[in-house]
């Protein structure tokens, strides 16, 4: 699982690096011209299998051997165990999820500045 961090740090750096800032909000402002997807394109695609495998998604999704027939941790771990367990995951799902949206998507800007997709403040 190290390796996946080790190129989501990397693949954090160039939307840094566009923005000057480590700040998050910054970082959103600085796509108001143009979203960090369409220069950092091959960014955003690694990032989001690094992502992908770092949340154990498809086709990632194997955290337990082979030779586990019966799924191991789902029968190893029970009740409130098992529900902190994938309670964690799908925080970290989340996790992913805003930070690549924050990083490459524009945040809570708006796509389209025209009448309809403005009627909502950002700040909201």
């Amino acid at each position: 699982m190290i390796s996946y961090e080790v190129s989501l740090g990397l693949l954090i750096m160039p939307p840094i690096l566009l923005a000057n800032s480590f700040n998050l909000s910054a970082i959103v402002q600085a796509q108001s011209n143009i979203f960090f997807i369409i220069p950092l394109f091959p960014s955003f695609i690694m990032f989001f299998v690094s992502a992908l495998a770092e949340t154990n998604r498809l086709p990632f999704d194997l955290p337990e051997a082979e030779s586990e027939l019966v799924s191991g941790y789902n029968v190893e771990y029970s009740s409130m165990t098992f529900a902190l367990f994938f309670l964690a995951e799908y925080c970290s799902i989340i996790l992913m999820s805003a930070l690549t949206v924050i990083l490459f998507i524009g945040g809570w800007l708006s796509p389209i500045v025209i009448w309809p997709f403005t009627i909502i403040p950002e700040w909201i």
